[in-house]
């Protein structure tokens, strides 16, 4: 009797033990693959260099900014640079390319998207494309339109059940980027939820049903008219996606004309050496903020902070 209570004993030990060894192998299996889903998700987006003062008062030493600068994908010509920010003349070169060469680890669900550019006299009426991806087969996936007829902007997705969203911003406070000055049009693309931003200042924020993922096998286009795939003869000084949907409302407008900005001295600093074909994955700030920093950024902080 008594070897039998003896075994009995060892062997609840030995499955005590065993339930154990599973338990911690399941915590220890989760975590890494927590991990490694994190880093699939960051590892999507490289670093992205951008000038110190479009998220002073918002970025914090070593705080990281990532995305695509889509100037730099469609390797972009400069234009004759007669302002205080170069430019980039379009409409002679179509601009097109595979989708996996400008997002070679995917497009995040969530992201923004931020332009700057003028219209021309020729072109202010038109109906373009700022930006739209096609599948494979040539479908369209995503797409930005700029309507200079009705004035309106457009937001067009395939949704999860493979359906097309369409989403039209008509605002008022969207005619100002027909008047041919420059302006910076910025959109932030959440799971739910798209709003819209004209120089900086949230012009509507909508409601919207999920996304479906994008396909990077097709093909990616900038700056195209949506009747006959011509390039659209504009100018312009950026086109970027940050993965960050907030980065839409945090970057400033301080280097638009008629900013009440004033100029910001950026400490001078080393940079740090490229690695894997981008840039590193920290930069450092300036340690103290400086008196004369963007005013137009402290009352968006304000803004921000309150919602």
């Amino acid at each position: 009797m008594f070897e039998w209570r003896h075994f009995a004993c060892r062997r609840e030990d030995m499955s005590h033990l065993l339930r154990w060894s599973i338990f911690l192998w399941t915590v220890h299996a989760i975590h890494f693959t927590d991990g490694m889903a994190f880093s699939e998700r960051t590892g999507s987006c490289p670093m992205l260099r951008v000038e110190e003062e479009r998220f002073l008062q918002h970025l914090k030493p070593h705080d990281e900014v990532t995305g695509f600068d889509l100037t730099e994908k469609f390797l972009l010509r400069k234009g004759t640079v007669t302002e205080d920010r170069p430019s980039f003349r379009l409409g002679g070169t179509p601009l097109i390319k595979q989708t996996e060469l400008v997002f070679p680890n995917g497009l995040p669900s969530e992201y923004s998207l931020v332009a700057t550019f003028r219209l021309r006299k020729t072109t202010k009426k038109d109906r373009w494309y700022l930006w739209q991806i096609f599948d494979e087969s040539g479908s369209p996936q995503v797409s930005l339109v700029v309507d200079g007829a009705k004035k309106v902007v457009e937001f067009a997705a395939r949704g999860l059940l493979k359906n097309n969203v369409h989403y039209t911003f008509k605002s008022r406070d969207l005619h100002a980027l027909f008047d041919r000055q420059w302006h910076k049009l910025s959109v932030a693309v959440q799971s739910n939820i798209l709003s819209v931003y004209v120089d900086c200042k949230l012009i509507e924020r909508r409601l919207t049903d999920e996304k479906d993922p994008v396909d990077t096998s097709g093909r990616t286009v900038i700056a195209t008219r949506v009747e006959d795939g011509r390039p659209v003869d504009i100018e312009l000084q950026q086109i970027v996606i940050y993965c960050d949907p907030k980065l839409a409302e945090l970057e400033n407008c301080c280097e638009m004309p008629g900013s009440s900005c004033e100029r910001v001295e950026i400490a001078q600093r080393t940079p740090a050496p490229l690695a894997n074909g981008y840039f590193p994955t920290t930069r450092s700030l300036p340690a103290r903020e400086p008196s004369n920093a963007c005013q137009c950024s402290a009352e968006k902080a304000r803004q921000f902070q309150s919602n």
